[in-house]
């Protein structure tokens, strides 16, 4: 992907989740008033705790990249750790800032590009992301950026999932195809409702992830860029509904927790175009 397709992809991307936000941002408001509010707080609370032993959550920077409607940066905030929520999409942080309420006045919104952090390196404690990282049209290089902000020692958290390999893969194709067959037969809510979802996969055909295994392809990359990661790959028994697990058995979340090793680690984070730093060494 050249610089011209790709800031035509980001375009198109901005128009599709800006026309998205009210719909997504209802689907939080709906995890935020459930029992997914207590599971997905328990869960970060339990990972980052692990990480800082004895450090108060006050304490503890805390970075959500491609918040969206806020519902990571809100659980966190009402933890008490000091978060910064950062999206690509203006209307994604009204949302945002709507559902956190007088809770936003801890919250440091900011609009920024995940690819493209403009703070300064090893000022994070953890950075925490959730169903991003697909979408994205150049992923290495926000790993590198992520990997930059985090501190020595540092906690990284993504959810994710092969979300559209079954654009590329004959059998993901036939396991989506049964999905979506179960949802109608079982009754359930559809998760794609509100959805565009040709609109959808003309992005998602573009995002260089989609055609990938994941998260083999993470793993890899963090580990080059001197981070210690492990990928859980069973981590949406503990965080699905039943009505999530229904509509997307065939693509499960995976989680890669990830630590910043301490020791000085020099690289370079290369773009698909030969020659193109676009990390820091």
């Amino acid at each position: 992907m050249n610089e011209r397709e790709r800031a035509a992809y980001a375009e198109e991307n901005i128009a599709y989740w800006t026309g998205r936000a009210p719909g997504y941002s209802a689907v939080n408001q709906e995890e935020l008033s459930t029992s997914q509010h207590r599971v997905w707080g328990k869960l970060l609370a339990e990972k980052i705790k692990a990480r800082w032993k004895g450090r108060r959550p006050e304490d503890i920077q805390v970075l959500d990249v491609g918040t969206g409607p806020g519902f990571f940066a809100i659980v966190l905030a009402e933890m008490g750790y000091s978060v910064t929520a950062v999206d690509y999409t203006a209307e994604m942080l009204k949302e945002a800032r709507e559902n956190a309420g007088t809770l936003g006045k801890k919250i440091r919104f900011m609009e920024m590009n995940a690819e493209e952090l403009s703070f300064p390196s090893e000022c994070f404690d953890v950075v925490v992301s959730r169903n991003l990282t697909w979408n994205l049209p150049h992923p290495k290089k926000a790993y590198c950026q992520w990997v930059r902000v985090l501190k020595p020692g540092g906690l990284l958290l993504n959810f994710d999932a092969n979300w559209y390999r079954y654009l590329y893969d004959p059998e993901a194709e036939a396991a989506h195809r049964r999905d979506r067959e179960n949802v109608v037969s079982l009754a359930v809510e559809d998760d794609t409702a509100g959805t565009d979802v040709d609109a959808m996969e003309a992005i998602a055909r573009k995002a260089p992830l989609s055609a990938l295994t994941r998260p083999a392809w993470d793993m890899n990359i963090l580990n080059g860029l001197g981070m210690d990661a492990l990928a859980d790959c069973g981590i949406w028994k503990q965080v699905w509904t039943e009505t999530e697990r229904i509509n997307n058995q065939s693509t499960p979340m995976f989680m890669i927790c990830g630590v910043k090793r301490k020791e000085n680690v020099s690289f370079a984070c290369y773009s698909d175009r030969a020659g193109e730093h676009v990390g820091y060494a």
